[in-house]
């Protein structure tokens, strides 16, 4: 997994905790609608738009939190997966983080 922050992982059970660790600050994101879909041969892209609301504290390391904002983020993002065997073996994932910091509160 690519990471829109830069950062890479392998495997499911990683992928899985950092996405559960993630969304704890806004359990409600979700993504609702995928306008573009896309595939050709072992490859697929996706569009869509992350919502949510920063309700919970955020957790950055050593103990330490970000006290929730109350507000809300809408967010384009892309992923594009490759697949073999019907398994998705890599994936990379798009969205502009700085943006995103904005909509939170956080950005500078």
């Amino acid at each position: 997994m690519n990471w829109p922050d830069g950062h890479f992982t392998l495997g499911i059970d990683r992928h899985i905790a950092d996405l559960k660790a993630m969304f704890v600050y806004a359990p409600n994101t979700s993504i609702k609608i995928h306008p573009i879909r896309f595939g050709s041969g072992n490859m697929t892209c996706v569009t869509g738009v992350m919502t949510g609301t920063f309700t919970q504290p955020m957790p950055i390391g050593d103990g330490k939190f970000i006290q929730p904002t109350g507000k809300s983020f809408s967010l384009p993002m892309c992923t594009v997966g490759i697949w073999k065997d019907g398994t998705m073996i890599e994936e990379y994932l798009f969205w502009d983080n700085q943006t995103y910091m904005n909509q939170l509160g956080l950005g500078k």
